[in-house]
């Protein structure tokens, strides 16, 4: 028999959006496509990408919270966000949900951070590094004087990212992350991995891992992991042998 109380079955992450127009190309978290596995999605109102990184999220905190409700009504084990920045919502949202959370892809550092070998340091690439703080850092378990370098001052990707710009010219967004990669290896050469804060970000791991030679982690790497445990994958019980 099996056990009921759900509305959704199969579609165990969900994740809360911000309030947003600009396009979400594949790879985005905001493209569902994105994922091999099904998602909910619930978008937060007023929750603009300006207010979350350059204001103050925590008073947005209850919208989080309500959203993440609904979410868990209809079916989800576990709750994301669609931005880095949200990590000092981390520990109110948890408390009040009850279930997994996983704010901020920046929650990935401390365990990147022990896969590196000594004298090797995990670096961040964020939306705007002026507005990231150590705040952000501690609150997702890193250290505060983790290296950062940001996207600020480039073509496109924090202005008409924070800008909510109805159209972007991705490949400008491309180079950006280029060029942020290549300042993150030439200003800290100790850093041995990164971390990409900004969920619009992952459509562009790649490019940084070739340019920089370095392992990248995204939202895309966290939220699969995160996936893995709360609907892990069954195997068979029988030897995979070619003369069966």
């Amino acid at each position: 028999m099996q056990q009921g109380g759900k509305t959704v079955y199969g579609a165990a992450v969900g994740i809360l959006m911000l309030e947003t127009r600009f396009p979400r190309i594949h790879g985005d978290m905001g493209n569902a496509a994105t994922w091999d596995f099904p998602v909910q999605y619930r978008v937060v109102d007023g929750a603009t990408p300006d207010r979350v990184v350059r204001g103050d999220p925590q008073a947005l905190t209850e919208r989080f919270i309500a959203a993440g409700r609904d979410l868990i009504r209809a079916g989800c084990d576990g709750i994301t966000t669609t931005c880095g920045f949200l990590s000092l919502i981390q520990e109110d949202v948890k408390a009040a949900l009850g279930v997994p959370v996983a704010t901020s892809s920046l929650m990935q550092v401390p365990m990147v951070q022990a896969l590196l070998p000594a004298g090797k340091r995990c670096g961040v690439i964020t939306i705007s590094e002026q507005a990231l703080s150590p705040a952000h850092l501690t609150a997702a378990g890193a250290a505060p004087d983790t290296p950062v370098v940001g996207t600020d001052g480039g073509r496109a990707m924090t202005r008409d990212i924070l800008g909510n710009a109805p159209q972007i010219d991705f490949e400008a967004c491309r180079l950006d992350m280029i060029d942020a990669g290549r300042a993150m290896v030439s200003r800290h050469p100790d850093v041995g991995a990164i971390v990409l804060e900004c969920t619009n970000m992952a459509p562009y791991a790649r490019d940084l891992r070739q340019v920089t030679g370095l392992p990248v982690y995204s939202i895309y790497s966290f939220i699969t992991w995160f996936q893995a445990g709360l609907l892990p994958r069954r195997f068979p019980l029988e030897l995979d042998d070619p003369r069966w």
